[in-house]
């Protein structure tokens, strides 16, 4: 699913520490550097902005939230013009100075936005950043190896329940990882102690002792491995097993949300401190804001849509409870609490050893 899409971006050669920087513009030409998450904008999207603005964009993308995190603090707040953090990083940005306060008059669409993602906990007034999609994590499984995962955590952590097909767990930056193995043993997804952090990590490391697990990978060589047949489990999104299930890949493969507990996520689009375009940036938010643009993001991310006007233009699988779950299952849900200071370096902290 991670890919860089050709024509998009042209590296123009390595900044200072290492960056990876945008094709340089002619001079008159108003340029959007755009550094999100890969495979997450469609290129009609991106041309229609082009249109639009009489601009051109160039693209750039991250895998993590930490590698974003990181090259913005090496020098990339000052080289991009868009990025797409998810919501429990944005407090963590705006603390250390990365992303700066949006200007709403500029945002004629926000209100298109369904009231429960607007001020929201992790960005109170939407100063920081405005929601781009949301889902949901959950299990992905095969059934025909494992007809009964039941219904939690367990298929990654109880050897019982999956004793011999081989299964991974997600690399990520840790928040789910953690959460998932805090919700198992019954603290919750979104645990918060360093206790039930330690137990959590305890957990993660016996789970990685057992023969059949095949090791940390990230999202999308999870994704790749288990549509053809390699691992029979691994943690998900549901915009990742929506997206196959739409192109015929993995018809045979099931997604659940663990019934002890999961995550709803929101990714969002945010400023860089020193952004070089920032009333051009503004302008992409809007954009994307707009009823019908917001509605071809989702038709090709397969992902919901946080944007109540672009409802009745979403098609396919979205308006199954795949993507859009059902009052039950928002039960299950909820928001990961944003980290700050000492309490974001000691997970880190707790999540590189488990790693190792």
């Amino acid at each position: 699913m991670k890919y860089t899409k050709p024509g998009l971006w042209i590296t123009a050669g390595l900044l200072a520490l290492g960056l990876t920087a945008p094709r340089i513009a002619q001079a008159d030409e108003p340029t959007l550097n755009l550094f999100i998450w890969s495979d997450y904008i469609s290129e009609s999207i991106i041309d229609g902005f082009e249109l639009d603005c009489g601009c051109k964009v160039v693209e750039t993308d991250y895998e993590s939230n930490s590698e974003m995190a990181a090259k913005l603090s090496a020098g990339g707040d000052s080289q991009y013009d868009v990025v797409v953090p998810s919501s429990y990083y944005v407090p963590e940005l705006a603390q250390e100075g990365l992303i700066q306060p949006l200007d709403h008059s500029q945002l004629s669409n926000f209100g298109n936005l369904f009231p429960k993602f607007q001020n929201p906990d992790y960005d109170p007034g939407d100063k920081y950043s405005i929601p781009y999609q949301w889902g949901t994590t959950g299990i992905e499984y095969n059934p025909k190896e494992i007809p009964n995962p039941g219904g939690g955590w367990g298929v990654l952590f109880d050897p019982t329940v999956n004793p011999k097909y081989p299964f991974v767990i997600a690399k990520g930056e840790g928040r789910d990882q953690i959460g998932a193995a805090c919700a198992y043993l019954g603290y919750g997804f979104n645990c918060s102690q360093e206790s039930q952090w330690l137990a959590a990590a305890k957990l993660i490391e016996q789970t990685k002792k057992r023969p059949n697990f095949a090791g940390f990978v990230d999202e999308t060589p999870a994704e790749d491995q288990e549509k053809s047949g390699l691992i029979a489990v691994t943690m998900a999104y549901n915009g990742d097993i929506g997206e196959c299930y739409a192109d015929g890949s993995c018809a045979s493969l099931k997604y659940y949300l663990p019934k002890e507990g999961t995550e709803i996520w929101v990714d969002t689009m945010a400023i860089p401190a020193h952004a070089p375009h920032p009333d051009l940036a503004l302008e992409f938010i809007n954009f994307i804001l707009a009823p019908h643009n917001g509605a071809d993001l989702s038709n090709f991310n397969e992902y919901a849509s946080p944007n109540q006007a672009s409802q009745p233009y979403l098609s396919g699988i979205l308006s199954t409870e795949l993507i859009t779950p059902t009052p039950d299952d928002y039960k299950k849900l909820q928001f990961l609490a944003p980290l700050k200071g000492a309490q974001y370096k000691l997970f880190n902290d707790i999540w590189t050893s488990v790693l190792q």
